[in-house]
């Protein structure tokens, strides 16, 4: 199957932004921080994925958040949140977390472990209103879900017991072993970014690696296979 160059950019996982400091290691797809690259503004309403690492007994401080969907996707370890709504929980892998932060949230975000780091995604989605009442969200997908096929896992409508985000995108995520082969049709008016969170897969075709993003437009017929097994999320947008 042919890897329709007209209709995908690759965004290589080497040209990300990096932010390293004693307890965290992050990898930038889109300009933020001090990242800053014109090219990577992000896309669609894709606004931000942050590949994150927080050593064990570290995290981010209580800060704030307006106007965002901020979805977050453990990959190894857990990740403890709190905010000002006062929902406290712990994410662990398999589950998607999602807040709206709308007129104003404050959350902290914390490894609870003392000796494993936690490595995560954290993605932030322009939302289709503004001020928009705070809220949170947070629910599990086994991995029979999951696994060899793709797991619908947030959408605007909240369908199929997936977490609601207040913007026209359906998000997928599959955990794929050596072997495996996942197809989607997207469709001619809509629009589609394939994250690899972890591994390496062949998207028709062509070679990709973890930290790797896609983005694509115009009606096409995917095929995302593995060789070695891999974990992705692939964005469906308006």
């Amino acid at each position: 199957m042919a890897f329709n160059t007209k209709t995908h950019i690759i965004h290589n996982s080497n040209a990300r932004g990096r932010t390293q400091i004693g307890w965290l290691d992050s990898y930038h797809t889109f300009s933020f921080g001090g990242f800053y690259d014109p090219s990577r503004m992000g896309f669609r309403s894709l606004r931000v994925i942050n590949d994150d690492r927080v050593a064990p007994g570290a995290g981010f401080a209580t800060h704030g958040h307006k106007d965002m969907e901020i979805f977050t996707y453990v990959l190894e370890g857990a990740l403890e949140h709190k905010d000002s709504l006062g929902n406290g929980s712990v994410i662990h892998p398999g589950e998607a977390q999602i807040m709206s932060a709308g007129t104003g949230i404050l959350h902290s975000e914390f490894n609870p472990s003392q000796t494993e780091s936690v490595h995560f995604l954290q993605i932030w989605i322009l939302p289709n209103q503004q001020e928009l009442q705070p809220r949170y969200e947070q629910k599990a997908f086994p991995i029979e879900e999951r696994r060899g096929s793709l797991c619908l896992i947030a959408a605007k409508d909240g369908r199929d017991g997936a977490v609601k985000v207040f913007q026209d995108v359906d998000l997928y995520t599959s955990v794929l072993e050596p072997g495996d082969v996942v197809n989607y049709h997207l469709l001619s008016d809509r629009y589609g970014w394939l994250q690899i969170a972890q591994g390496e897969v062949k998207l028709n075709g062509e070679e990709l690696k973890a930290g790797d993003g896609v983005q694509m437009n115009g009606e096409e017929q995917l095929e995302i296979s593995t060789d070695v097994g891999a974990e992705i999320l692939l964005f469906d947008l308006g």
